[in-house]
This record gives C-alpha cells, sequence and structure tokens, in this order.
C-alpha cells in the first residue's frame, strides 16, 4: 500500500494519485471495509512505511498527516517501519533506527503506536513503553535470531515466567 502513498512509486493520474489525499484514498478505502467485516471492538491495527529515506519521497510529516486521518478513521494502532520503496533510500540503519517514527507519531496525533527496527534487547523495549512513546514492541528478526527473547526478555526485567512444558528441557 505504501507504493500508492508514496510520491516516489505512486504517478497515477487518476482518483489515487497526485495529492496527498488522493494517494492515500486507497488505504482509506481498505480501512472501510475492513471495519464493515470485524466486529465494532474488535482493534484495527495498520502498518506504515513512516519515511522513504530519500529525497522526495513520503516523509514522517506525511506519516503524522496520514496517522491524524487513521485516527479519525477509527484505527485504533500504527505500526511503525519505514523504508523499503527506493532503491535510493538512505537508510540510517542502527538500535532503535525507526523507533523516533512511533514516538513522533504518538505524540502528534495520540493515535496508539506500535515500535520497531532493531530492538534487540529487553531494556531497549521497555524504555520505549516506559517514556511513552510508543504502545507495544514489535519484534521480528530478533524473534528469528533468538525464538527464546521473551522468556529471556522477562528474567532480565525480573518478571519470572514459567517455561511451557515442552520448552523446559531448554531452559537452562
Amino acid at each position: 500500500l505504501h507504493e500508492f502513498y508514496s510520491p516516489l512509486s505512486n504517478q497515477r493520474t487518476d482518483q489515487y494519485g497526485g495529492s496527498f489525499e488522493n494517494r492515500i484514498r486507497l488505504l482509506l478505502e481498505i480501512v472501510g471495509v475492513v471495519q464493515e467485516v470485524i466486529p465494532k471492538d474488535f482493534p484495527l491495527f495498520v502498518r506504515i512505511s513512516a519515511s522513504d529515506w530519500a529525497e522526495g519521497g513520503w516523509t514522517i510529516e506525511d506519516s503524522v498527516q496520514l496517522c491524524s486521518v487513521l485516527k479519525r478513521a477509527n484505527v485504533h494502532l500504527v505500526d511503525c517501519s519505514s523504508g523499503g520503496n527506493s532503491s535510493g533510500a538512505r537508510i540510517a540503519v542502527g538500535p532503535l533506527y525507526q523507533a523516533s517514527f512511533a514516538a513522533q507519531i504518538k505524540k502528534q496525533t495520540g493515535i496508539m503506536t506500535g515500535a520497531v527496527g532493531l530492538i534487540t534487547t529487553a531494556q531497549q523495549a521497555e524504555d520505549i513503553l516506559q517514556k511513552g512513546e510508543a504502545d507495544l514492541i514489535f519484534l521480528g528478526r530478533e524473534l528469528l535470531r533468538n525464538p527464546y527473547f521473551p522468556l529471556q526478555a522477562a528474567k532480565e526485567l525480573g518478571d519470572e515466567v514459567a517455561w511451557p512444558v515442552q520448552y523446559l528441557r531448554a531452559s537452562n
């Protein structure tokens, strides 16, 4: 969907191209259709690329504007990722490199956010949550590297969690 709202990839001249409102139209139509078929009390999350990391591309300011619209459309939470749309992207990859997008969107719009982006320790995740910079932490590659991360994180943060019986032999 990001290809529709990014000015780098959306070169359309119909009702889905050109202006900001037109470029986000498809996403809003999908949100509306999904809301028609899910229970009213079922939370709706939307994942966005908060920045193209490229000149002339989608920016965090565009994402803030989009998330204000999504909040008015009764989206409950925005999962804030970035990049992936431009070969010219200059992504400053490092620990927590995308977490600031979630923080800025949450601060400026009030919508709940999920943070991503090389969050690799329990303390990093806890700090983001405790500072109110995001409401959820989404882990991807870290769970591929370490599928026991949730259990180890709980222990690191002082919360002993019982390991599932089938994993007890691996808990040492």
